[in-house]
């Protein structure tokens, strides 16, 4: 019985550990980061922002209905004076009376429509325009998410594929310290060969327990960029192998590049398309604002509050019309705020061309840089080969007493070296890859 309770805790420890951790290829990484990241969640919002916005814009233009009430109540009623003569009096002295009662409620309902509004026009023609600052700026920020994954995911590959490096190294370091410790016992060699390999071995150590340490913190990154609970396991199920060899063989021809299709180009142009518009905004002030009206009510009169009274009398009204509101003269505001939009949009004109050259720049340097880091993994991997094969003869020759422990030192520490020169020139080919292929991305 004990065994078997024993069974189902231990099954439900393994079920509940899996539960909690889940495993991500680069793809998957991307996809969840582009739901759930901060930057593009607000990306998102802003994009949600953007639809109110219009709508706010289209509302402006149609009907509005306003109601209004106001009660009264006049604690000391205003005096006004009038010829006495009118009432019989001697001319030339006046009367006192008050006019109305102490107490009144005024209520109206208006309706309003803008007919003619300069600004409200531009506003309406930009309205797509802003719809497309919006989705272009969210296609950027997901771009530099996915760039930001990609490095990060990378970077926790590397660490993790170091970590296995220095295991084998240190177990190979390990293996060659017993076996001289084992000669030198016999009185075959020097103590400084025992002592040679110690140094080695200690810091091979101390290589592989900080490799242990920067990949819980570039998982615990990759999960923070990702928006993943870090908290929370993670398996990565690229190999740094294979994402090398797919950045490879998955290059993208620059020869088909369209230029505005770049997302910076379409967000310089829709800059300059931007300060054309709000030049036009100045532009349209200029013109007079058209409204018509219609309004209605009722007012009630009273001594005392008996408004809700079946008694009460209510006189009503109503009134239409048709209001124009014309710009005269504003001692050249009007002007000077024209011009600086007219200028603002010619120096828009000038940042565009020059993003243009910019982003054909950035495309040359892009694909040079890309090359150079397939060139420097295809040398590193040969190097890495030939590093081997020298320090397994150098090993050999160490335990046969031909060289010194220096010397095995020597072309150990050239092999740890190509072997991370190997990993970084990995994730430079796929970071490299990763900005040609945002560059030729068609929006």
């Amino acid at each position: 019985m004990k065994k078997i309770v024993l069974t189902l805790l231990f099954s439900f420890c393994l079920f509940y550990g899996n539960s909690q951790t889940s495993s991500f290829s680069m793809d998957q990484a991307i996809d969840y980061a582009l739901k759930n990241s901060r930057s593009s969640v607000n990306a998102s919002n802003d994009v949600k922002i953007a639809h109110a916005k219009k709508w706010e814009t289209i509302a402006t233009g149609l009907p509005q209905i306003n109601s209004f009430i106001e009660y009264n109540n006049n604690i000391k009623q205003p005096v006004s004076l009038v010829p006495a003569e009118f009432f019989g009096g001697n001319s030339g002295e006046f009367a006192e009376l008050s006019f109305g009662t102490k107490q009144t409620i005024d209520g109206s309902v208006t309706l309003s429509q803008l007919l003619f509004d300069g600004s409200y026009s531009v506003g309406l023609a930009s309205i797509k325009l802003y719809m497309e600052i919006a989705y272009n700026a969210k296609i950027k920020t997901d771009q530099e998410v996915k760039k930001s994954i990609i490095a990060a995911y990378g970077n926790a590959l590397v660490s993790q594929e170091s970590v296995k490096i220095l295991e084998r190294n240190l177990s190979n370091v390990k293996s060659n310290l017993e076996e001289i410790n084992k000669i030198y016992n016999s009185g075959f060699t020097e103590l400084e060969n025992v002592e040679q390999l110690k140094i080695t071995y200690g810091s091979v150590k101390n290589s592989l327990d900080y490799s242990i340490k920067l990949n819980k913190t570039s998982l615990n990154l990759l999960k923070l960029i990702m928006g993943y609970d870090i908290e929370k396991e993670i398996v990565l199920s690229n190999s740094l192998q294979d994402l090398t060899l797919k950045n490879i063989l998955e290059k993208q021809s620059i020869e088909d590049f369209e230029i505005e299709k770049n997302i910076d180009y379409q967000m310089a142009l829709n800059n300059s398309k931007s300060q054309q518009t709000l030049l036009t905004l100045e532009k349209s002030k200029a013109l007079p604002t058209v409204r018509a009206f219609i309004n209605g009510g009722y007012d009630g009169n009273n001594n005392s509050f008996n408004f809700f009274k079946s008694d009460q009398k209510w006189y009503g009204y109503s009134i239409a019309g048709v209001s124009m509101s014309i710009p005269v003269f504003s001692s050249l505001r009007k002007s000077a705020k024209t011009q600086q939009a007219k200028i603002e949009f010619e120096k828009s004109k000038i940042d565009l061309s020059e993003s243009k050259n910019k982003i054909i720049i950035q495309l040359d340097n892009a694909n040079s840089e890309y090359e150079y880091a397939v060139n420097s993994y295809n040398n590193a991997v040969e190097n890495v080969k030939l590093a081997e094969k020298i320090e397994r003869k150098n090993q050999i020759k160490f335990l046969e007493g031909l060289i010194s422990g220096l010397d095995l030192r020597q072309a150990q520490i050239q092999l740890y070296s190509i072997q991370n020169q190997l990993l970084q020139s990995m994730l430079e080919v796929i970071n490299k890859k990763t900005n040609l292929d945002i560059i030729l991305t068609q929006n």
